[in-house]
């Protein structure tokens, strides 16, 4: 996968260890669940869905390993990060897909998510890698349904 400075032309993350590889030399990327860039970029903010406030930033959610994880696999911080949110194509439009991001952390959300700015798209993440991600995930002991809140 090579990342490209252009939204239009971006490039696509394949599988669950190619997502697993970026997070592994990289810092400071998060996962976007919208309709991609095309849409965010313009005017990169979000709006909190249940006020309609305008927030300084995008919405998203940050995929840089927390020091608590320890010595755990990296491939199951990965899948669990696009796992928790996979509902959202169901639940706010099916149009909706995950994309990677490099941004600086602007603020929190209401849901006290990063609200990320000066955005760099890194890529699409495909449909095989949440599929992969939901494989990982079942094999977990005692394992999780995503965050859906309906």
């Amino acid at each position: 996968m090579k990342g490209s400075q252009d939204w239009r032309q971006m490039a696509v993350i394949g599988s669950l260890d190619e997502l697993t590889d970026l997070l592994a030399s990289r810092q400071g990327l998060y996962v976007r669940w919208s309709l991609g860039p095309h849409a965010d970029l313009p005017v990169p903010s979000s709006r909190d869905a249940l006020t309609g406030v305008e927030l300084p930033g995008l919405s998203a959610n940050p995929l840089d390993v927390e020091e608590w994880w320890g010595e755990r696999p990296l491939r199951t911080w990965a899948a669990r990060r696009l796992y928790d949110y996979s509902h959202l194509p169901h639940v706010k439009d099916g149009r909706v897909r995950p994309w990677l991001l490099h941004g600086t952390e602007a603020g929190r959300g209401p849901d006290n998510e990063p609200l990320v700015r000066d955005v760099l798209p890194i890529g699409w993440v495909d449909q095989a890698v949440i599929t992969e991600a939901e494989e990982e995930i079942e094999q977990q002991q005692g394992a999780w349904g995503p965050l859906d809140r309906h």
